[in-house]
């Protein structure tokens, strides 16, 4: 059933797309001025369903990306790639320079206090192809068993953006061009220790934490560790747990980063995709324990 919510001259519809994660939001244009119960109705939208589409935003531009980002939250730059010309925190990628992200992952987990939630935006979309996926990772570890839950939610892991991206870009564009990324990506390497399992602070859900910046599990042989994030990312990325998102241009997505992990896929060959992403600012990862995320590397007296 459609969830209507009415606010002045404002009709905010949302219309589920899968059984677990996902809503599209219709009869809103994100350039204009949005009340502020729209916002929050916005919010509690993205807290219940994770990603939120919205279609034919055409009228938004980067300057208006980032003012609807700033409605959501307290904008946040990449802390290794320069973001685009003119703007405060627009990330742009595209396919042309190395801008495929085609490995689950949850946005920029090798720094402590990584985005809460993130912005996208089509510009160009090929004609097949180079949709995105998301994954809803409190229901994963709802699926866990009592005793892989208990498992998890005592663990730890190292994230960090050091890592051999080249091998995975090769084929996707010029060597000199995705070498020049690669080069901004690691320009610092970042490790953090996150807990396995995250306490949303806003739901008190529980969500596992994993992704392509995982490196290894805290105090595990590396066999046994890579079995353990076998096992614990093979839930997240079930069918039963994501949803799937063609675009068009002019579609704008926001996703809750503390509770998904998405996937890009590359099956466009040559063809031409550019997107445009504004990240928001997030708090630090409590686990089950208790216990903080903590920043390994660099030092803090280093970064300070």
């Amino acid at each position: 059933m459609n969830n209507v919510i009415h606010n002045q001259v404002v009709q905010l519809e949302i219309v589920p797309v899968a059984g677990r994660i996902g809503a599209e939001v219709r009869g809103i244009d994100l350039s204009e001025d949005l009340f502020p119960a729209v916002i929050q109705s916005i919010q509690e939208a993205l807290l219940k369903y994770k990603v939120l589409f919205f279609r034919d935003q055409h009228q938004l531009d980067d300057e208006g990306q980032e003012r609807f980002a700033k409605l959501l939250g307290e904008l946040y730059a990449h802390p290794t790639v320069p973001v685009k010309d003119g703007t405060q925190a627009v990330l742009e990628l595209d396919s042309a320079h190395g801008g495929r992200a085609n490995a689950w992952h949850t946005d920029v987990t090798f720094v402590e206090a990584y985005p809460k939630a993130s912005i996208l935006r089509s510009v160009v979309i090929p004609p097949a192809g180079g949709d995105t996926v998301w994954a809803n990772t409190a229901a994963a570890y709802e699926d866990l068993s009592p005793e892989l839950k208990e498992l998890s939610g005592s663990l730890r892991a190292i994230h960090s953006n050091a890592f051999d991206y080249a091998a995975s870009a090769q084929q996707e564009a010029a060597r000199e061009q995705t070498q020049r990324k690669n080069n901004a990506f690691v320009s610092t390497v970042y490790q953090t220790e996150h807990p396995v399992v995250r306490v949303h602070p806003e739901t008190g859900e529980r969500h596992l934490l994993l992704g392509q910046f995982v490196r290894r599990i805290s105090g595990l042989r590396t066999a046994d560790s890579d079995r353990i994030i076998d096992i614990l990312q093979e839930h997240v990325t079930r069918l039963e747990n994501t949803v799937r998102w063609r675009w068009a241009v002019g579609d704008v997505v926001v996703w809750d980063n503390r509770a998904t992990q998405h996937y890009a896929i590359n099956d466009y060959g040559d063809e031409h995709r550019v997107v445009r992403r504004v990240t928001i600012a997030g708090d630090i990862p409590i686990g089950i324990d208790g216990r903080r995320s903590i920043t390994l590397q660099p030092k803090k007296e280093q970064a300070d």
